[in-house]
């Protein structure tokens, strides 16, 4: 027998009855979940969805922060440099991601609105100038860029957006109070020299991306669980792909900016071509997974929250790594096609495949409950493609990781069922939603 779950009627059960929060002041009572405001989104599901052009406009600065943060791991190929990548990259990605979370629950067609993400946009840009600095000169203005956008925002949600004795108010206060806390990590760390600099920044990451998994606990206030946080599916899961184009399209960028600079021959043109049928491989591996329906996976989710938490905060960065350390390895395949890698040019060449194959693997369970197979064995086979690589030219090392995309999207083109799983409409009964 099949049925559908929706989590939508639970949510709307959820959102007239009680608070979901385990506290004396809210129980028994109706808390109502959607603010009247101008500047609380309209959340009728009958409504569109769509992306605002606000939002896109906003993305636009973070196609110039990834080509920065790009650059910094090409210029700094050590483990220092990737590291001090990897701090970086996780913090674009947090004002990013929760700027979006943000725009789930206001309306973009607010003047307000408008006016407070542009100066978001600002900020963002400011944090994007200090990237290649940012363990140097500039620390302390991408700490302040950063934590301003972090705790401004939220300062915003808690105490204008939200209306007093909500739940907006005391799951929005929560995550308030967690951005301050990992700020004065962020804030001593611009302060500090050296290793010290990075060992209080990783502390401060360590603060922000672990406070999700905590639900963003805290002494003596009422307890959240998953299904406080709701999102709006369609819109959600459109940002996030918004993204992942902005991450393929600087990959792009990237390998054109660097034939141009470079004496244009034969090999390189090759190169080149390998490298753009390899983004392609990426976002066909993308969009072709079930992403056209990944928002119905979302909408129909009992821990809707819980699962946007997971499969798009956490494993979309991944996803966005992984794309920046393959735009890097193009650039040096590109530079030296006809050369043997470096062991460090050569884990990245292939990590960044490995990466992206990885986090769709998580995806693909996390949503369906559904082990991706023929990825599975696509990231073994970059694996072997990286022991080859050792005896092989840098172009025949890129040879070899395309045919192993291609491969998995061939035989997914074949077996179409190999893709994602059951479509959310059809769940047998008694399985994981």
């Amino acid at each position: 027998m099949l049925h559908v779950t929706s989590a939508r009627a639970l949510a709307t059960e959820r959102a007239f009855t009680t608070c979901p929060v385990n506290d004396s002041k809210y129980r028994g009572r109706e808390c109502p979940v959607n603010d009247p405001s101008e500047i609380r989104r309209e959340t009728d599901q009958d409504l569109p969805q769509s992306a605002n052009v606000l939002e896109l406009f906003y993305d636009l600065v973070f196609v110039f922060t990834i080509t920065q943060v790009s650059h910094l791991l090409a210029t700094h190929l050590t483990w220092m440099g990737a590291v001090q990548s990897i701090i970086v990259l996780l913090a674009v990605w947090w004002s990013w991601n929760y700027t979006t979370w943000f725009t789930d629950e206001v309306n973009p067609e607010s003047t307000l609105i408008r006016v407070f993400m542009i100066g978001l946009m600002l900020l963002s840009l400011l944090m994007a100038v200090s990237v290649p600095q940012a363990f140097g000169s500039h620390a302390l203005l991408f700490a302040f860029a950063y934590v301003t956008i972090q705790v401004g925002r939220h300062s915003f949600l808690t105490f204008v957006a939200a209306a007093r004795g909500t739940i907006e108010r005391e799951r929005s206060g929560g995550v308030l109070i967690w951005f301050a806390v990992a700020g004065v990590f962020w804030i001593g760390g611009a302060f500090a020299d050296g290793g010290w600099r990075i060992a209080l920044w990783i502390l401060a990451v360590i603060v922000d991306y672990g406070a999700p998994l905590l639900l963003f606990w805290l002494p003596g206030r009422p307890r959240l669980t998953g299904n406080t946080w709701s999102v709006m599916p369609e819109h959600f899961n459109e940002r996030f792909q918004l993204f992942i184009i902005i991450a393929l399209g600087e990959t792009i960028v990237v390998t054109g900016s660097t034939l141009s600079a470079l004496n244009i021959n034969s090999d390189r043109i090759v190169a080149l071509a390998l490298a753009f049928i390899g983004t392609t491989a990426l976002w066909w591996l993308y969009f072709s997974s079930g992403a056209e329906y990944a928002h119905q996976y979302l909408d129909a989710a009992d821990d809707q929250g819980l699962l946007a938490r997971d499969a798009y905060t956490y494993a979309h960065v991944v996803l966005v790594a992984g794309i920046i350390v393959s735009a890097v390895g193009d650039e040096f395949v590109i530079a030296h096609p006809n050369d043997h890698l470096t062991h460090a040019q050569l884990a990245v060449v292939i990590l960044g495949p490995i990466l992206y194959l990885l986090a769709q693997i998580y995806i693909t369970w996390r949503m369906a409950r559904y082990i991706s197979w023929p990825r599975v064995g696509g990231a073994i086979g970059l694996i072997f493609a990286g022991v080859m690589g050792v005896f092989v030219s840098a172009m025949f090392v890129s040879a070899l990781l395309l045919a192993v995309l291609v491969s998995i999207i061939v035989f997914e083109y074949l077996f179409p069922s190999q893709r994602f799983g059951p479509h959310p409409d059809v769940q047998e009964e008694g399985s994981p939603a």
